[in-house]
């Protein structure tokens, strides 16, 4: 299937009230297995390479990745770059085939954090791809705190950075492993009533998969970035494969007994936004 871009499967998202899943990679094994998971269940799937995918493997190596999968696919594949920090880091991206681009300069001041979102947008667009933004702060479990989307700078930054989506902080946790905490639901409403922009919730996994499912069919949230639950299952996955035969040395046999389970818990992600037709 040819490549898409995020507006490409969010502007229906938004329309049709769904949510599409941004899951974030490591490797071979668990992209394959979210592309897997999207095509059982006929829905959109964004496959994400952040920092720590990327110091891991080198951009254009993913880029081909990424691509191989897209376009053997039954369904819409966007390539994506997550929390690119400099124009450089994006360009890279675009060089190595990704249909869309995060800009990240939410830890910069408001005036900065849109222009230089801004210059990464009009390289996207003009590249015909897309770009996301980040407003607001979105802290990490055990690590920064967040800072929450003001929700006059949201309306500022949508209008001026020119983002086809827009990442906000209201309460969701980067690395976050229980769903205990929930959003704030009074600042999305707030963040709403002043924009169009299709909105990003990263740090998806501290969310609760009610909230999940309620936000994708009842507000602007359009994307819900997935990684630490999906890490937790390959892990688990893995440690059972080594641990059923601790003679085993094959990488590839030990590996290949992680993809059922990664898809299993990839479908469980997916099937809460509601984008699903199988």
């Amino acid at each position: 299937m040819p490549l898409v871009t995020l507006a490409d499967v969010l502007q229906p998202a938004l329309k049709n009230g769904y949510a599409v899943g941004g899951l974030v990679t490591l490797g071979w094994e668990d992209m394959r297995a979210y592309v897997a998971a999207a095509e059982a269940l006929c829905c959109p799937v964004i496959l994400q390479a952040g920092p720590g995918c990327r110091n891991h493997t080198p951009l254009p190596v993913l880029g081909k990745m990424f691509r191989h999968l897209a376009e053997g696919a039954s369904v819409p594949v966007v390539t994506h770059l997550d929390h690119g920090y400099t124009f450089e880091d994006c360009q890279a991206a675009l060089d190595a085939g990704f249909t869309s681009l995060m800009f990240d300069g939410s830890r910069k001041p408001l005036a900065q954090n849109i222009d230089e979102t801004a210059r990464v947008a009009e390289l996207a667009h003009s590249a015909g791809i897309s770009c996301e933004g980040e407003i607001g702060f979105v802290g990490y479990a055990d690590g920064e705190k967040s800072a929450g989307t003001d929700p006059a700078e949201a309306t500022i930054f949508a209008r001026d950075s020119g983002v086809d989506a827009m990442a906000i902080s209201v309460g969701n946790v980067h690395l976050q492993q229980d769903k205990q905490g929930g959003l704030d639901m009074d600042r999305i409403r707030a963040i709403e009533a002043v924009t169009q922009v299709p909105l990003v919730i990263h740090g998806g996994s501290g969310v609760p998969v009610d909230q999940r499912r309620d936000l994708a069919a009842n507000s602007k949230v359009c994307k819900f970035n997935i990684g630490t639950e999906l890490r937790m299952a390959f892990g688990t996955a893995l440690r059972d494969a080594v641990n059923r035969d601790p003679s085993r040395f094959d990488r590839v046999a030990i590996l290949k007994e992680t993809h059922d389970p990664v898809v299993a818990a990839a479908m469980h992600v997916l099937q809460a936004f509601g984008g699903a037709k199988g």
